[in-house]
């Protein structure tokens, strides 16, 4: 290939990056989370599930007191859950 054609080539490419760009959709920012202890069903949790497991995923129980799950902020202790991990496994209960 000549020289030329090789710009035109690397201008062609430069200009179709520059559009795919410019048409993608900006990301959204993500609303402020908070760690929620006690509220994960056996399996979902985000982390922390104790020594010997390797974090999400791992909780063996529901509402294991030391798996918590990412929610919204200031849902947490609504929603039954606590803010520090807590011995136990008792059904979370919503405060009102």
């Amino acid at each position: 290939m000549t020289a030329s054609v090789l710009k035109i080539a690397a201008a062609a490419a430069a200009l179709s990056a520059a559009a795919s760009i410019a048409t993608a959709p900006a990301t959204a920012a993500k609303p402020a989370q908070e760690k929620c202890f006690g509220v994960a069903l056996k399996g979902k949790n985000d982390c922390a599930a104790g020594p010997g497991t390797s974090c999400a995923g791992t909780s063996t129980v529901d509402y294991q007191g030391n798996a918590w799950k990412h929610v919204a902020k200031g849902s947490c202790v609504k929603m039954g859950g606590t803010l520090t991990a807590h011995a136990g496994n008792a059904k979370p209960v919503a405060k009102k």
